[in-house]
């Protein structure tokens, strides 16, 4: 027989397993509005809807007649017929924005610099993908070239900075030669910071194996070919490079030619982070440049989900410090490539890595417009 002290504890027990929440919670997420129990705003809901880079606006930046102004324009380039190891980074584009869920204009405060890109100046659109065929690389580049030309024309929402600049979700790398066909119609040639393990300006005749002119447009010759067509400037430069060369000699004695000085993986030891960023910057001052990011410059152990991994690589902080010390450059255009999502792992380090990167990339570009009429700096 249960004690009157016995029931009492009991019912004190069972009080005690009651919440009572208050009418609105403590803090209030800016993708959900709250307005009581009875009242919930879902129209900004975090993870619903369509999934765009960072939960930006999605514009229809193809439609030639549209009337939507951008300043920044993200675009898919959903292709990956071009490369010669591991295929997938055609799904690279949304994989991108997948790992950029968690970030929303209203709360991207950067806890190292305090700045919010999304709140300054720029009005910055996600354009979606570029339709691209997957049954010839021609006519996909083609696509891709029309893609850049449409949405590069559009008017801006800044009435300074006329022209608008895009940073490509690829894809494969070789997308990033359309972006250099497009930027060389508003900026002239530009300086190309690449992030690579690989130096990609082989020559066709080399990679390809003069199968084809067709087989020689790939993700290891687009710079080689960006070179031959006048697009880039011999004030380029590498970074991260580790994989092995097909000719000790004429590889490299190449690579030169196109336009490119190099710095090494393992020059990271020696350099520092910043000793990296001091070279980058001496090496395009005075120039307009094009920042190209191919994800397996990371090491695998950081990126796993990329076709061409080579270990030995950088890590994404040291990625990450380096992109960002590069402010106060004209940067005009940028790119993440070479994203496979299919090879990642279930915590999503190599998406979740290159979104990260877009908003380095991004940040850049708000910090230092150009202008299209400017000329040579």
């Amino acid at each position: 027989m249960l004690s009157t002290l016995s029931i009492l504890l009991l019912a004190s027990a069972a009080a005690g397993r009651d919440i009572a929440f208050p009418p609105v919670a403590a803090y209030q997420s800016p993708m959900m509005h709250s307005f009581g129990h009875e009242e919930i705003d879902i129209t900004g809901a975090k993870f619903a809807g369509l999934t765009t880079f960072a939960n930006l606006p999605y514009v229809h930046c193809l439609d030639k007649d549209g009337f939507e102004k951008y300043d920044i324009a993200i675009l898919g380039a959903p292709f990956d017929t071009g490369v010669t190891a591991r295929p997938g980074a055609r799904f690279g584009p949304n994989g991108i924005r997948t790992g950029s869920r968690r970030i929303h204009p209203d709360s991207a405060w950067s806890i190292y610099s305090g700045k919010n890109l999304f709140k300054e100046w720029a009005t910055i659109v996600d354009c979606g993908d570029a339709p691209l065929t997957v049954l010839d690389n021609t006519v996909a580049l083609k696509q891709l070239d029309t893609a850049h030309r449409i949405i590069s024309s559009r008017p801006t929402n800044s009435t300074d900075y006329t022209v608008p600049r895009i940073v490509t979700l690829g894809g494969d790398h070789t997308t990033t030669l359309s972006a250099l066909r497009s930027t060389i119609k508003h900026w002239g040639p530009v300086s190309v910071i690449h992030f690579d393990s690989h130096i990609d300006t082989w020559d066709p005749e080399v990679l390809g194996g003069g199968v084809s002119h067709y087989a020689g447009v790939n993700h290891g010759t687009f710079l080689h070919i960006a070179h031959e067509e006048g697009l880039v400037r011999n004030t380029s430069i590498h970074a991260g490079i580790r994989a092995p060369v097909m000719n000790k000699k004429h590889d490299v004695r190449n690579d030169r030619r196109c336009g490119f000085e190099m710095i090494k993986a393992r020059d990271i030891d020696r350099l520092t982070p910043q000793g990296v960023i001091d070279k980058l910057k001496r090496r395009v001052a005075g120039t307009k440049v094009y920042i190209s990011v191919d994800i397996d410059v990371l090491d695998p152990a950081f990126a796993p989900a990329t076709g061409t991994a080579e270990v030995g690589g950088w890590t994404t902080r040291e990625l990450l410090t380096i992109l960002d010390g590069l402010s106060g450059l004209h940067v005009v255009g940028g790119d993440v490539v070479e994203v496979a999502p299919i090879y990642d792992n279930p915590g999503e380090p190599t998406t979740l890595a290159a979104s990260e990167v877009v908003m380095s990339l991004l940040q850049l570009m708000v910090d230092n417009p150009v202008r299209a009429d400017s000329g040579p700096l």
